[in-house]
Parts: structure tokens; C-alpha cells; sequence
């Protein structure tokens, strides 16, 4: 954005003052300088005492002025604050003496007759004056200038301030929700007057990463949404098929913004970890979904349409390719060379073309445990609401159950994933009596072997690239996943280039022994045996 931004708003009284340094104080983080100045009576004291307050979490915190300490520091829960009054500064340079700099690291700096510290003050900030208005001077007006990177910023809190007041949660309470992996940020909201929830969903626009193929970025290559409007239109196209996705309150699709609806906190697992009744609830639902001749173009608002992408062969394999690229110089402690990536990449292309070429249907591409929520006052499929799907393709159908029961970030006992896979064929095989099921268990295990294949070099990514540690922890359960896939007999070829290239994918010498047995049968006579690379299964 070029050039300051600014926005400016008319406070009838006090305590919509209040309100407005409440809104302010959760925009803020650590390193914001927020510079006040306003006229003689114009509630400059009680909007900085309600904004620190707010920051502290703490409503009865006792903010004395600083106007003879010049300084006042409070340490709140998220980052610490300083409040300063530089009225009685009269060289820029006493402020060292105060220690400024060590009080102001890493802290919100709010200032007060700011002019005093010349050029001191960084050039980012956020400039708050209040001016009265109205016959009596009740009324306040607030100006909110933002300077440099505030300025995006600023614009960005009104625009969101716009979504919240078209769809009713304009004077809601704001509680910062934990952000997923990805850019998006959400945040529960309360409207205490009548007790109505929302959820704020800020997802801007994705932008490019560096072209890795064909002049192309990873997230256009294997089909990643670029904007909210994908959320919109599979959304309201689940809904029409009865399905559980939040209904929209208030959108602006070109900034990113959604005001949805709160379906809770209730999850599909516990302490211990999978519920069993409500797993098997989910996956009977995508089989309904499944079951069900659904269009691969939706609309998203009057005049513009969704068409959904195929889960093609080409997106299958660049996502496997991350193992190459994050794993496996984490695992085998150096780079792949030219003929193990092409080795991989064979393997993978020649074990997806039947799969591509199979079954599609929508493909929602993150059906796990985060992401599922259990409506219990809900009847028959509508039970398991759903928040994440804006990634839908048109794929096979065993992407997303196998998805739900090798579930990345909860174990799923392999009792129990059995049980699931049972439960899915059964309410297929119900709907539709020639079902295969062999092409199904065998599409199970393959993608279940590219989704941890690309899984471990996500998480490897995020750690190394990202600074998000705490995926590391999942590593060995979809390490067990990927070996479980392995073993299904049509992945043999795959299977042996993990078990050659990967530390700990190779079996004891007994299983390996037992298994040449039974890859290289012999004929009575004791002739040759079956090629080293066939399959297992012929």
C-alpha cells in the first residue's frame, strides 16, 4: 500500500470509546508502536487505560499515568507493554537514560506527545487521535492513521470490521482461535447480547511460491485453493447435498474474509484418543457422498463459477516428491541423487495411472480428526460437520478415507482402521452391489502410501523451513502408516525402493527371507523364479 491509510470513527459516548480500544488492543503484537495525542478532554486517558487493560487481560488493572515516571511497564500474558509520556522530554537523547531501548524490545510501545522523541521512533506505527464532537462534546472522534506497514494493516482491521457489521458480530467479543498450518487465522466470536457465535475465518489470498516446474508454483501444480471462493462454493455445495459445512454469515471474497457459523468444540476423538462410534459415523458419510453423482462445476456467487480440479497424476507425484526433497535428506543424511529421484518418481507414475483412471467423486482432501466436528443434536449424516475442504479435487474415493483412518496426528489402532475400511465397503457394497472392492483396497493402500509419503515431507518442512517443531512428534505414526501401505502385495515395487533408500524401511533378515520365498516362487521342477520387480500378486 502506498502512503499512509486511515480510518475514522465517530464514538457516540464512553464507553463506546471503551469498546473501540478493546477492538483496537487484539490487533496489536509484540514490536507495535502506537503513538496518542487527541484534544483536552477528548477520553485520551480512558481509551489508553482500556486498551492496556484489554492487552493485560485484566479489566480492574490499576494504569497509572506516567506523566512524572515517563515510563510505565506492565508484563501481560502475550508480550509486555510500555507506556510513555514524553511531555517533560526536551532532548531526544534522554530517553537512553531511561533505557528506552531495553524497556521497548519486544514490547508494545504505546506513546504519548510522541513529536518529543524525534527520530527515535520507528516509522512503522500507528497514530490514534481523539477529537470531541457533537454540541455537548460527548461524542469522540477517533483517527486511526497507519504509517508503513501499519498502513496494511490498518486497512485490513477495517475491512474486517465491515464483514463483522454486515453479518450482525459487529459489537462481538473477539477470541484469537489456533491457526492451522497453513496462512489462515480464525477467530471465535461472541455477541453477549444475545448470545450468537461465529467464526471470523482470515484467509488472504495465497500467494506464489517460486515456479518448481513448467514455469508453475507448487500450490498451482498440485491444485491448492488460492482464495476463500473455494471455501464458499464447496461449502454451500455440501450443504445442498445435506451435508454439515458451516453456513456463511458474511463474506468478502476478494479480501479473504468469512464470517461463518460456529458448529463447537465437540471433536470426533477423546483423551484416549479415536471414538469409534463417531469415526465410523464419519466414514459412513463419505461413503453417502460417494454414492452420489455429484457436479464438478459450482457456483460460487451470481456470474462466477468453481470447476474442480482432477487429482491428477501430475499433482499424485509432485506431492510424493516432497519426501524427496524434506525427508529424505532428514532420514538418510544426505541428498538423493538423479537415479533414486528417478527411480521414485517412476515407481509412483507407473503405480497411479490405474488409479487415476479409476472411480471420482469429490475428493475434500483434509477428512481427519481436526477438522471434524460432532454435532450429537444433529440427525444421520449430518452429525459430523465439516471445516476444511476449500482443497477439494475430483479424485478417487479411497483418498479421504484413508485420510480419516491413518489419521496423521492421532493413532488409529489398525483394529479399528480395519473395522472403518468395513464399515465403508458395506454401505457402499448397499448402495451399489457391483462395487469393487479389490480395485477399493488396493486404491486404499496406494494413496495411503502417497499421503504419508507426502505427510513425512511436510512435516520435515515445517520444522526445517516453517519453525513449527512440534510436527516432529508425528513422524513414527505415519512412518508406521507408510509401511503398513507398503505391505499391500500391488505396492512390491514401491516398497522395495523404500526399504533400498530409507533407513528403518528395510525388514529383519527373517521377514526379508520369508518374503523372497513368497515373491520368487519356484515351479515343481525348480525352474526360475518370477522377475525381481513383479509384484507379489502377479
Amino acid at each position: 500500500m502506498n502512503g499512509p491509510a486511515q480510518w475514522v470513527i465517530d464514538l457516540p459516548d464512553e464507553a463506546a470509546t471503551i469498546q473501540a480500544a478493546m477492538r483496537l488492543a487484539g490487533e496489536l503484537r509484540a514490536g507495535d508502536l502506537v503513538t496518542l495525542g487527541g484534544d483536552l478532554g477528548a477520553g485520551k486517558t480512558t481509551f489508553v487505560r482500556a486498551l492496556i487493560r484489554s492487552v493485560l487481560a485484566d479489566p480492574a488493572a490499576e494504569i497509572p499515568s506516567p506523566t512524572y515516571t515517563l515510563l510505565q511497564t506492565y508484563e501481560g500474558p502475550r508480550f509486555n507493554i510500555v507506556h510513555a509520556d514524553l511531555y517533560r522530554i526536551t532532548d531526544p537523547a534522554e530517553l537512553a537514560e531511561l533505557g528506552w531501548e531495553d524497556a521497548a524490545e519486544n514490547a508494545l510501545v504505546l506513546v504519548e506527545w510522541a513529536e518529543r522523541a524525534g527520530e527515535i521512533l520507528a516509522t512503522d506505527r500507528l497514530e490514534v487521535h481523539l477529537a470531541t464532537t457533537g454540541p455537548t462534546g460527548a461524542g469522540r472522534r477517533l483517527t486511526l492513521t497507519g504509517h508503513g506497514s501499519f498502513a496494511g494493516r490498518l486497512a485490513r482491521a477495517r475491512q474486517i470490521q465491515a464483514v463483522l457489521d454486515r453479518s450482525g458480530f459487529g459489537e462481538a467479543r473477539r477470541d484469537y482461535m489456533l491457526g492451522d498450518a497453513s496462512i489462515r487465522a480464525y477467530e471465535r466470536l461472541t455477541d453477549e447480547a444475545t448470545g450468537r457465535k461465529g467464526i471470523l475465518m482470515i484467509a488472504p489470498r495465497r500467494p506464489d511460491g517460486p515456479p518448481i516446474r513448467l514455469g508453475k508454483p507448487y500450490s498451482t501444480l498440485v491444485h491448492l485453493a488460492e482464495s476463500v471462493h473455494a471455501f464458499v462454493a464447496v461449502g454451500e455445495a455440501l450443504r445442498r447435498e445435506g451435508f454439515s459445512a458451516p453456513e456463511i454469515y458474511g463474506a468478502d471474497l476478494d479480501a479473504g474474509l468469512l464470517v461463518i457459523e460456529d458448529l463447537g468444540l465437540e471433536g470426533v476423538i477423546d483423551a484416549n484418543g479415536p471414538i469409534p462410534e463417531r469415526y465410523r459415523a464419519a466414514v459412513e458419510m463419505l461413503a453417502a457422498l460417494h454414492g452420489r453423482k455429484l457436479p464438478a462445476i459450482l457456483p460460487v456467487e451470481p456470474g462466477q463459477q468453481l470447476k474442480l480440479h482432477g487429482y491428477d497424476l501430475e499433482a499424485l507425484t509432485i506431492e510424493a516428491e516432497l519426501l524427496l526433497d524434506w525427508y529424505f535428506p532428514y532420514a538418510a543424511k544426505r541428498s538423493p541423487n538423479a537415479s533414486v529421484r528417478l527411480s521414485f518418481v517412476d515407481h509412483w507414475v507407473s503405480a497411479l495411472e490405474p488409479v487415476v483412471s479409476g472411480p471420482k467423486t469429490w475428493t475434500l482432501r483434509d477428512f481427519h480428526s481436526p477438522n471434524l466436528i460432532w454435532l450429537a443434536e444433529r440427525e444421520g449424516h449430518r452429525k459430523v460437520g465439516l471445516i476444511d475442504y476449500q482443497d477439494c479435487v475430483l479424485g478417487h474415493p479411497a483418498y479421504d478415507v484413508v485420510s480419516l483412518t491413518q489419521d496423521a496426528r492421532v493413532t488409529v489402532p489398525e483394529a479399528l482402521e480395519l473395522q472403518l475400511i468395513a464399515a465403508y465397503v458395506r454401505a457402499r457394497r448397499m448402495a451399489e452391489p457391483a462395487f469393487d472392492v479389490a480395485g477399493f483396497t488396493a486404491a486404499y493402500a496406494l494413496l495411503g502410501a502417497q499421503r504419508a509419503t507426502k505427510i513425512l515431507g511436510i512435516f520435515i518442512r515445517l520444522d526445517r523451513r516453517d519453525g513449527k517443531p512440534a510436527y516432529m512428534k508425528h513422524l513414527p505414526r505415519v512412518e508406521t502408516y507408510l509401511k503398513r501401505c507398503l505391505a499391500h502385495p500391488a505396492l512390491a515395487k514401491l516398497r522395495r525402493w523404500y526399504e533400498v533408500n530409507l533407513p528403518g524401511f528395510a525388514p529383519p533378515p527373517e521377514a526379508m527371507h520369508a518374503r523372497n520365498d513368497a515373491d520368487h516362487p519356484r515351479d515343481a521342477a525348480g525352474g526360475g523364479s518370477r522377475h525381481a520387480d513383479a509384484p507379489a500378486d502377479g
